[in-house]
């Protein structure tokens, strides 16, 4: 097992990660413990990635991972561009990368990811017990000379306490992109709670052939203690007027 307090560095993978608004507000809300708030209008993110070769990290090997969460209100990366995250969902194809994110309080599971890629048509799946739970389709185009950078702040729980890490990324973006479906495949499956609005309405998002990343050394714990996700939360409606350029932009 690693030590999981020790770095681990990943290059060039195959990454879609975007955000969107849920379907449900209210059960979005309900998975964030105490001590978090999500944001006013419950945005979702979705991180599907492909690391192909052992020789593109610096311990974990080849995987596939899909991480899924709430963005947070209050806790922002280093910059403020983007949001701290609450992970719900964290499915690792490596059992070495399972290990590693348990015991950093990641809520794991075993699963694969796949994206594949037939010209401009992107189509991303997540499976667990080889069953498929989310299906993602996109137009992609190629990468140029523009480069995406920062810093994602997220937050685990262990042992009572919230914990947070901030991780550095650097990323190639394609242009044009553009996310044309989001399904969430199957109703009884935990996830589901998180599935998009109809009509779809994305937040931030981009796909990169090359994007590389760091798992700090250390996790910081936050103040305040963590308690189980809150059952209630007051009603929250989508405004009838948030158009998808209306939406405050992450990474």
């Amino acid at each position: 097992m690693l030590d999981p307090t020790a770095p681990q560095l990943v290059v060039n993978s195959h990454t879609l990660y975007f955000s969107w608004l849920p379907a449900d507000p209210d059960a979005v809300a309900a998975l964030v413990p105490t001590g978090l708030h999500p944001r006013a209008d419950r945005q979702v993110f979705l991180n599907q990635y492909v690391v192909e070769d052992e020789t593109q990290t610096s311990g974990f090997g080849a995987y596939s991972l899909t991480y899924l969460g709430v963005s947070l209100a209050g806790v922002d990366a280093p910059g403020g561009l983007s949001p701290g995250g609450w992970w719900t969902h964290y499915v690792a194809s490596s059992r070495i990368v399972r290990e590693y994110a348990t015991a950093r309080g990641a809520p794991v599971q075993a699963g694969l990811t796949t994206i594949k890629l037939n010209g401009e048509a992107l189509q991303s799946e997540t499976e667990a017990d080889g069953v498929p739970l989310i299906r993602a389709r996109c137009r992609v185009g190629q990468t140029g000379h523009v480069i995406s950078s920062g810093h994602h702040r997220y937050f685990t729980q262990r042992d009572g306490q919230l914990l947070s890490s901030v991780y550095p990324y650097v990323a190639e973006p394609v242009t044009p992109f553009e996310i044309e479906s989001v399904e969430f495949l199957q109703p009884r499956h935990p996830m589901y709670a998180l599935r998009p609005a109809n009509p779809l309405i994305i937040g931030f998002g981009y796909f990169s052939p090359r994007s590389s990343f760091a798992y700090p050394g250390g996790l910081s714990v936050h103040p305040g203690g963590a308690g189980l996700p809150e059952s209630t939360r007051p009603a929250h409606q989508v405004p009838a007027s948030l158009a998808r350029s209306g939406l405050p932009s992450g990474s």
